[in-house]
Parts: C-alpha cells; sequence; structure tokens
C-alpha cells in the first residue's frame, strides 16, 4: 500500500514538472516523503528542483536537506544552504541552526560549527547534544566535557543523549569519578530503567577500570537490548575470559534475547580462542538458521575461527561457498595455510587470488612477507614483495614497514634493514625493536645502541622486547657492566620481569661470565617455561660445562615436559663430547613420550643419526635411518658424515650413489664430507672427480671449507705442487685453517722452506694463536732441526704465548670424567696411570713398537723418547 503511494507520489512530482507547484508546502510534503524512505539523493535532487524554481525551503524542509547533506557530504549543497538563509529570520531557528551545526561537524569543519553554536542566541538541550556529539566524533573528548560543564551553568536539564555522550568521554579520559556521578544521577531519575543506550553506555564506561562492577551494573539493569549484552560479552573477551563470554551468550540464548551479527561475531571469536571447533562449527549453525551467513565480516571470522582450530578443511569448503570474495577472506585463507606450515598451498592460494583479479592490500603484502622467511628462497620471494609494494605505490604504512624491518633483520641484510627504517615515517616500538635486535645479532654494538638511545630521547616508550633486543649485543665479558645498568634500568623504570625478559637476562649473565646471577635468576623464577630450560641449558652447553647440562636436563624433566627442541639440543651436546650411554638414554626418552608423532620428528631423527654416527655406532644410525618415511638432505648428510667419521669411506660413496638416484640434490655440505672422507683415504682421483661434479655438473659455489679440503686431499698424498696451485685458484683469500692443512702436508713430507713461508702467513692472520709455532716446531723436529726448535720456543715464551692442554672426557655411569695432558688430579690417578702401565707392559711383550715420528713436540721439554 505505502509502495503503491510513493509510485503514485514519483508520478505526481513528474507530472509537476509540467505545471510547477510553488508553494512551498508541497515540496515540504515531497522532502518529508523521501525522509520516510531514508532516500537521501532523492531529497537533495527535490532541493535542485525548488532551487531551479526559486522556491526557499521551510524551517522544516530544512533540518531534513542539511541531513542528507551531511550523509552524501555534499559539502557545496550544504553550504549554498547556509549562505541563503544567512541573513534571514531562519537562521535564527533553534532547529535550522542545529541541523547547520551538525552538518558542519560531521563533513569535518569544527571551527565553523563552533562559531554558529557560540552565535546562537536561544541553545536548547538538542543544541547542546549535537555540539557534544560532534566533538565526541572528532575525539575531543576533554572538550565534550567541558561543554558539559557550561550546560550545566544554563540550567539546562541533560537528557539520556546527553548523559550517553558524557559517559563515553568519561570512559576515554579515564574519569572515574565523574563517570560515577553521571551514574548516581541516571540511578537517582531512574534514566536506566528507560533507557538500554545508557546502561550500554555505562557497561562500556566500567569495562576500563573494574569488570566485577560491570557486570554487577549489567545484572542490575532492567531494560537489557542486544547492545547491553554485546557489550557486557566483549568485556569478557577482550578482558581475556573467554569462558564466561561463552558462558553469557548461552544465558541470553536461554532468556531469548533476539541477538544480531555482532553478537555471533563474539561466540565465534571467542570459539576460536577457546580452541573449541564443535562449539565454533554450532556457532556457525546459529549464523546459518538466522541468516547472517552472508555477512562479510561474519564470514571471514568464521573462516579464522576453523583456521586457528586446524580444520583447513572446512576452511576452505567455506571460502569456496562465497561467491564473491573480497581481499580480507583471501588473506584468512593464505594466513590459515601458512600459519599450519602449508606454505605451498599458502603461494598457490596467493597466485590463484591474483588470476581472479583480486588486488592485493597491505593486510596481503603484510601476510606474505611473514611467510618469507620460512620459504626456499626468502630473499628473491621478499625482494619481489618489496618491489610490489613501490609498483603498487604503498604507504610505508607501520605494519608493511615493520613487516619488511622483519623480513630483512630475519636475513642479516642488516644495510637493508636501516634504509627501510630510514625510510619509515611512522615508527613506533615494534620498529626500534627489530632494528635494534637484528644489529645486535649482526655483532654491531655501537649501531643498537644508538638505536636503543634513540629510544629513550624520543616519545616512544622502551618495553621488555626493547630490553630482550639490546641485552642481544651483551654476548661476552666486556659487555657485563652495561649488561648489569640495562638490569637497573628496567627495574627503575617500573618494565614487568615476564618469563621471556627474564629468560633474556639469564642468557646475558651465563654469557658475559657471571653464572651466579644467572642461576638466581633463573631459579627465582616462578613460570619457567620451556624457553628458559632450553636456554640455561645452551648456556652450560656454550660454558663447557657438561655436567651441569645435564643436571639441569633432569631437574627439567621432572618439573616440565620438554619439547623436542630440548632433546636436539642435549642430543648436539652428546654428539659433541661422544656420550654415547647418554644419548642412548635420551632416544629411549623420545620413544616413551612418543616425541616422533609430532612434526619435529624428522629433526628429531637427523639429530640422533647424527649422534650415534658420531659416537661410533653406525649400526644404530643406520637403522634409524632406514625407518624415516620421509627423508630430507640432512638426513643424507648426517649419514655421509657419519660414515667419513668412521672410516667407512665405500659406504659414505654408496650412500652418495643411492641419494642421487632417489633425486635428492647433494648440497656443499654433502659434498664436504665426501671431500673429507678421500683426503683422510688417500683417494685422490675421486676426490677430484667429485669437486668437478660440484662445480660443474650441479653448479654448487666451493667455499672454503671445500678449498681446504682439497688442499687437505693434496697435501696427505704428497702432491705439494698441486695443493699450491688450488690456494691460487681460489677466488678469496685463503684463511688461516687453508693454510694450516698445507703446513700439515709440509711436515709429512719435510718442507721446510714451504713450511717458513707458511708460518709466515699464519702469523699475519692469527698473531696471538700459538698452535701455528707448535705446527712449525713439528716440522722442524721432524726434519732433525732442534736449534729452531729451540728457537721457536724461546719466541713463543718472549711473546706470553702458551697453547692450552687438550682435554678428553669420559662417562661412566652418567658422571662425567675429564683429564688434562699428565693430570694426576683425578680421585683414581693412581689406579688409572697403573693401568696404562700395565697396557703398555702387555703391547710391548706382544711386540709393538711405538711410531715417535707422529709425537707433537709442544711440551717444555723433548721427553718424546
Amino acid at each position: 500500500m505505502e509502495l503503491h503511494s510513493y509510485l503514485n507520489f514519483h508520478a505526481l512530482s513528474l507530472s509537476s514538472k509540467q505545471t510547477p507547484n510553488k508553494d512551498p508546502s508541497h515540496w515540504t510534503s515531497i522532502i518529508r516523503r523521501h525522509a520516510k524512505f531514508n532516500d537521501d539523493p532523492a531529497i537533495l535532487t527535490t532541493y535542485s528542483q525548488m532551487e531551479a524554481l526559486n522556491i526557499s525551503p521551510d524551517s522544516s524542509a530544512l533540518p531534513v536537506i542539511l541531513k542528507a547533506c551531511s550523509k552524501l557530504q555534499a559539502i557545496e549543497t550544504g553550504k549554498r544552504v547556509h549562505s541563503k538563509i544567512k541573513n534571514k529570520k531562519l537562521i535564527d531557528d533553534v532547529r535550522v541552526r542545529t541541523a547547520l551545526i551538525d552538518f558542519y561537524f560531521k563533513c569535518g569543519f569544527v571551527r565553523d560549527a563552533r562559531h554558529l553554536f557560540d552565535e546562537m542566541a536561544d541553545r536548547d538541550v538538542v543544541s547542546w547534544n549535537t555540539v557534544i556529539n560532534g566533538y565526541m566524533g572528532f575525539c575531543q573528548y576533554k572538550e565534550a566535557i567541558s561543554l558539559f560543564m557550561k550546560m550545566r551553568n544554563e540550567n539546562l536539564k541533560p537528557t539520556s543523549v546527553t548523559f550517553v555522550a558524557l559517559i563515553v568521554a568519561c570512559g576515554e579520559t579515564l574519569e572515574l569519578r565523574l563517570g560515577q556521578e553521571i551514574h548516581g544521577h541516571c540511578l537517582r531519575n531512574g534514566l536506566l530503567d528507560t533507557n538500554h543506550h545508557l546502561g550500554a553506555a555505562l557497561i562500556g564506561f566500567y569495562q576500563r577500570f573494574d569488570l566485577s562492577v560491570c557486570r554487577t551494573v549489567f545484572d542490575l539493569m532492567i531494560m537489557r537490548n542486544v547492545v547491553c549484552w554485546n557489550t557486557m560479552i566483549k568485556g569478557y573477551f577482550d578482558a581475556g575470559d573467554y569462558f564466561e563470554a561463552l558462558h553469557l551468550f548461552i544465558q541470553m540464548l536461554e532468556e531469548g534475547v533476539s541477538f544480531d551479527d555482532i553478537t555471533i561475531l563474539s561466540g565465534i571469536q571467542t570459539c576460536s580462542e577457546l580452541g573449541s571447533l564443535d562449539l565454533g562449527m554450532q556457532m556457525h549453525q546459529l549464523a546459518i538458521k538466522f541468516r547472517l551467513v552472508k555477512d562479510s565480516y561474519i564470514i571471514n571470522t568464521l573462516l579464522n575461527m576453523y583456521g586457528k582450530n586446524g580444520s583447513l578443511e572446512s576452511a576452505y569448503k567455506l571460502f569456496e561457498c562465497v561467491p564473491a570474495r573480497d581481499s580480507a577472506l583471501w588473506n584468512s585463507m593464505i594466513s590459515s595455510y601458512f600459519e599450519f606450515g602449508f606454505r605451498e598451498e599458502a603461494w598457490s592460494m596467493f597466485n590463484r587470488m591474483q588470476s581472479e583479479g583480486v588486488e592485493a592490500n597491505e593486510n596481503t603484502v603484510t601476510v606474505l612477507l611473514s611467510m618469507c622467511t620460512q620459504s626456499v628462497n626468502k630473499l628473491a620471494f621478499g625482494k619481489s614483495l618489496h618491489a610490489k609494494v613501490i609498483r603498487n605505490r604503498f604507504d610505508y604504512s607501520i605494519s608493511i614497514g615493520n613487516a619488511l624491518l622483519r623480513l630483512y633483520a630475519e636475513l642479516n641484510h642488516i644495510e637493508d634493514a636501516l634504509k627501510i627504517f630510514s625510510e619509515l615515517t611512522d615508527l613506533d616500538v615494534i620498529s626500534f625493536n627489530t632494528i635494534i635486535l637484528a644489529l645486535a645479532r649482526g655483532r654491531l654494538r655501537s649501531q643498537a645502541w644508538n638505536y636503543f638511545q634513540q629510544t629513550l630521547e624520543s616519545e616512544i616508550k622502551p618495553n621488555s622486547h626493547t630490553i630482550i633486543s639490546i641485552l642481544a649485543a651483551c654476548d661476552d665479558q666486556s659487555c657485563l657492566n652495561v649488561g648489569r645498568s640495562l638490569h637497573g634500568y628496567m627495574t627503575k623504570c617500573g618494565i614487568e620481569m615476564n618469563v621471556e625478559l627474564n629468560t633474556a637476562l639469564t642468557e646475558m649473565y651465563m654469557k658475559c661470565g657471571d653464572e651466579t646471577t644467572g642461576r638466581y635468576l633463573f631459579d627465582r623464577c616462578v613460570k619457567r617455561d620451556q624457553i628458559s630450560w632450553n636456554s640455561l641449558i645452551a648456556s652450560y652447553m656454550i660454558n663447557d660445562q657438561p655436567l651441569e647440562a645435564i643436571l639441569l636436563f633432569r631437574q627439567m624433566i621432572s618439573e616440565i615436559e620438554p619439547s623436542s627442541v630440548t632433546v636436539i639440543s642435549v642430543l648436539g651436546f652428546c654428539t659433541h663430547v661422544s656420550c654415547l650411554p647418554f644419548g642412548q638414554s635420551l632416544h629411549a626418552y623420545t620413544l616413551r613420550r612418543e616425541f616422533f608423532v609430532d612434526d619435529s620428528k624428522m629433526s628429531l631423527a637427523n639429530a640422533l643419526i647424527s649422534m650415534y654416527a658420531r659416537c661410533g655406532s653406525m649400526q644404530n644410525a643406520e637403522k634409524i635411518f632406514k625407518t624415516m618415511g620421509k627423508r630430507e638432505i640432512i638426513s643424507w648428510n648426517a649419514l655421509v658424515s657419519g660414515y667419513g667419521l668412521n672410516g667407512q669411506v665405500y659406504d659414505a660413496l654408496r650412500a652418495f650413489k643411492q641419494m642421487l638416484e632417489d633425486d635428492i640434490r647433494p648440497n656443499g655440505i654433502t659434498f664436504l664430507s665426501l671431500l673429507s672422507c678421500c683426503s683422510h683415504s688417500g683417494m685422490i682421483d675421486i676426490g677430484v672427480q667429485l669437486f668437478e661434479a660440484m662445480t660443474h655438473d650441479l653448479n654448487i659455489a666451493p667455499t672454503l671449507f671445500h678449498y681446504g679440503c682439497m688442499v687437505d686431499l693434496f697435501g696427505r698424498a704428497g702432491c705439494i705442487d698441486e695443493a699450491r696451485e688450488i690456494i691460487d685458484s681460489m677466488p678469496f683469500e685463503p684463511d688461516a685453517s687453508v693454510w694450516r692443512a698445507l703446513l700439515t702436508a709440509c711436515r709429512l713430507h719435510s718442507e721446510v722452506n714451504l713450511a717458513k713461508f707458511i708460518f709466515e702467513k699464519l702469523v699475519e692472520i692469527e698473531p696471538l694463536n700459538p698452535g701455528n709455532y707448535i705446527l712449525l716446531s713439528n716440522v722442524y723436529a721432524t726434519a732433525g732441526l732442534w736449534s729452531e726448535v729451540r728457537d721457536l720456543r724461546t719466541l713463543l715464551k718472549e711473546k706470553g704465548l702458551r697453547k692450552h692442554p687438550g682435554i678428553s672426557r669420559i662417562f661412566v655411569r652418567s658422571e662425567v670424567h675429564c683429564f688434562l695432558a699428565e693430570d694426576q688430579s683425578h680421585p683414581r690417578s693412581a689406579e688409572i696411570f697403573a693401568t696404562l702401565n700395565s697396557l703398555f707392559f702387555s703391547l710391548k711383550d706382544y711386540g709393538y713398537i711405538p711410531d715417535l715420528s707422529w709425537v707433537l713436540h709442544d711440551g717444555e721439554d723433548d721427553n718424546s723418547s
């Protein structure tokens, strides 16, 4: 019926063009009809027709026209209305002037709006509410409160609209006392019993201070609409009390309150945070039942919920059901794949997004930049995305800028990171934390300190992550006092000592040699997580304290379940010191705890292969290798290296052949292990073939280590000239290890003159390494040049250089026993030396004659006989 009359009215309007009706009331009725149907364009069209006919709108039509101008941001039309009534009595009409003030506020002309308000002779409560809400729209909350105070002085009675705005302003400015006064006034005047918007505003206000008071206000409310329920549910959600948020949602359903899209959004997000897929699916069913699934925000939230709960199949099905997918939906799907390690699917989804013509936005680029750090060609992908940012003229927003910073920092491209940092206009604490950590890890301490100093001098307030970042620069004993100063600074500034910061401080003290303070901080920490334990265990290993590392690991498993990272770390220690019994115990522990069922099973298997191989148990290493369903290059390298370490050269070559047959492309580490095998077994021809295959067939650029192996290969076989040719052909300067390999060959083949030349090179590179002097001394001793040996020893004494004695360890019943050369400090040293003498005489009885040509002449006197 209404639609029919509406159409007839339009027909009347059209016919009026033929015989224009200049009665203002006629046009006012047309404008009101358009307003009834919220047809703002039609209102402004009608006004244009009135202008053409020189008909002035009356006081009842003008507010409607100005409201339409506000909604459509028709600034010129609104200003034209103002100029036409400026010198007329209409400008003094309260409703008209209030509408003009509202128009100017909503179009961003705050000064013009305030000027019109200040000139008003008669201001009613609606005018005051308009100007107060106008300032609220521009987040000028203190000005809004100030206006309320002036309004009260004019003896005007505020309405619920006034109080709603004022309560919001009190919340934003944290004016608890004033907010409580308003609350009291509303209670005394019974306003809460009749206005649910006021109740919702009060709930939002108290959420900023005390959630329990907020809940009391909610429970005492007589009128509670969906806005009140939504505000209360969101309050619990923001506070992290997801169970109470869900309980309130269920209570809402039980009381028969009709929920809206905001309610269902909060419910889905709550299920996502709780990790409850079943409840999330029920929320999805509710959204379908009440026809809310057409809302793009709800679809996106559902997709994120499925992705976060690991149901990627459900997420993908939902994604495919949406006919018109916006960039936000594509971003959510890409993020879901990426977060669960499906990187290929994530990149494929991005490529499909581009092929379907959906333009990537800033969020897409931010997600993809995060993915780059875990892709194979990290730098290439990152650079291409960076180029896309420049091509598409994306601004270096905080999100994109920080993502680019993080990418270059993680790839250790410090110069690129510094360039990005210098180009950012909006910097936040994350920007500074990222660049400081990148510089600290790159051992650029002074620059890291400069940027840290900038944070102290700027308005950006350092947080716990800033301290963690700068602590990474304190990594030796020279930084101990600086580290202590940082510890004092964070205490003085009241920076919270969370688990991450406690771990960083503990690690700093351990690295800087203050083990007592480091262990005190660790022991005092109540909420120690796996990272805390892993960090301290690793610190003991770095400080060469194996017994403490083992004891700490045992303490750890009595308090907390270690992760596969912990076990791999401790296995690395077993590998380093060849502790087979403890390694076997760890292997058994991983089997009992079912460590081989998670995503880290391959890394754990690789660590076990390396441990067994280095401990001489190739049979166990092979057994683990054969049980692996999927083998990566690291697995093959561990096996090949193991064979090489145990002198099983042909087994290493056979494994290499099998690796090629399985279409596994070898890398530089594979060839390094094979070349080392050939070097120690004297297989020159095979070594040369492998080196040529690596450089020519597979285009793998040899490193210093590869060249060092080739020098060692030729040197051991007596091919000194060929070894020299290898050094001369290197595309970069040889380091000390390469020259030492050749110097060792000189000893084997008594090349005294060449040894002198090499020694001079070594002294240039490592002037304080006593080992180089001892190597030359052994060359002289082998050649019988004893006077030169004595001269070298004298030179060593004059320079104050002394070779650190070698140390060996054995593990007996999980106890570590350490020995130095000629060490007699062990409590059972008498038994040990007696057993050694017994073995020596037994060997002598069997006719064994020791080869003294390999005795190192690094003692204070010649005891080689």
